[in-house]
């Protein structure tokens, strides 16, 4: 009998104009009283929180604002360092997981969202083929230049062994960097082929002459 996926009620949701990507970094600076609150107890927890990209409505509350409205598909993000360099702001560092899907959400009273969600399987390890390597050579070339001039931190999406030959984290790391729409990372970070994605992206990089 297959293995059934797995589900987390209620978990806390940060709803963002940005798309995080399984792998991928997220600084985040807090002060939103709803949000210092869900930082503060995924950091004592060691539990994650889910980023969500938005749809609709703005990352901070306006009052008198059209409600947010969420993707349905977000990733898992778990806290790697927090910073209170004063009252009322949390500096925070952030790692991508794993993908879900919102089956239910709510908006309680205070502003913060919370679903139960369904946790999409990891990408599967594909190959690159040898028509799509000079996407992974190119972004060893992008990356290390970044690191060079510090616009990435060393160990930036964990560049370790085997991950040049990896389509789906090859895929992710060039959908970070290109500068694309909020709509089509999301398109992109919610397909389950890997190899597609890394497809999608090479005929990106064609089209913009990278």
């Amino acid at each position: 009998m297959p293995d059934q996926p797995l589900t987390l009620n209620s978990l806390p949701l940060f709803p963002l104009g940005t798309v995080l990507f399984p792998g991928g970094e997220l600084p985040l600076r807090v002060f939103e009283v709803r949000y210092l609150d869900l930082i503060d107890k995924c950091h004592r927890a060691d539990a994650p929180f889910g980023v969500v990209n938005l749809q609709q409505g703005n990352e901070v509350q306006v009052a008198g604002a059209p409600h947010e409205q969420l993707d349905a598909i977000g990733t898992l993000a778990h806290i790697t360092t927090l910073e209170r360099p004063q009252a009322g702001l949390f500096i925070v560092q952030c790692k991508g997981s794993q993908r879900f899907r919102i089956e239910r959400q709510e908006r309680l009273k205070h502003g913060l969202w919370v679903a139960d969600v369904t946790l999409l399987p990891d990408d599967s390890a594909v190959p690159i083929p040898d028509d799509l390597k000079h996407t992974a050579e190119a972004l060893r070339k992008v990356r290390t230049s970044l690191r060079e001039r510090g616009a990435i931190s060393a160990d930036s999406g964990t560049d370790g062994p085997g991950t040049y030959q990896d389509c789906g984290w090859v895929a992710n790391r060039w959908c970070e960097l290109l500068p694309l729409k909020n709509e089509l990372k999301q398109r992109l970070m919610a397909l389950d082929n890997p190899l597609l994605r890394l497809e999608l992206v090479a005929d990106i990089l064609t089209r913009t002459g990278m």
